[in-house]
């Protein structure tokens, strides 16, 4: 599955659509808070940072979360990756544990997806 960079308004169907491509029920993303958009897709969440850093993304704004297009509320979002991990910032796991971080990747997201 090719990696897209999302940058205006993507329905939950089409997000459905990737998911099913390699995971069947979730999609990888990589969030760029200070762009405010997101790649999506691959396999891993390396893949998509790198397509972001390409295009002009500083990896200290990239943060990996899953999303499940199926489900809702708190289990819409999981804020898990390996690119997560920056003990130089005090995250010192693949999970976001800094609930500002945690929240502008919401909101991203929510910007981001109808």
């Amino acid at each position: 599955m090719a990696i897209i960079i999302i940058k205006e308004k993507i329905s939950k169907d089409r997000l459905n659509q990737f998911a099913k491509e390699i995971f069947g029920d979730m999609i990888k993303i990589v969030v760029d808070l200070e762009r405010k958009i997101m790649a999506v897709g691959g396999e891993m969440h390396a893949d998509c940072e790198q397509v972001l850093l390409d295009n002009g993304s500083k990896q200290e704004n990239l943060w990996g979360a899953n999303i499940y297009p199926d489900s809702e509320g708190d289990n819409f979002i999981e804020y898990q990756s390996l690119i997560n991990i920056r003990p130089k910032v005090g995250n010192r796991s693949m999970e976001i544990q800094n609930e500002k971080i945690r929240k502008q990747v919401r909101e991203v997201i929510n910007l981001l997806i109808e």
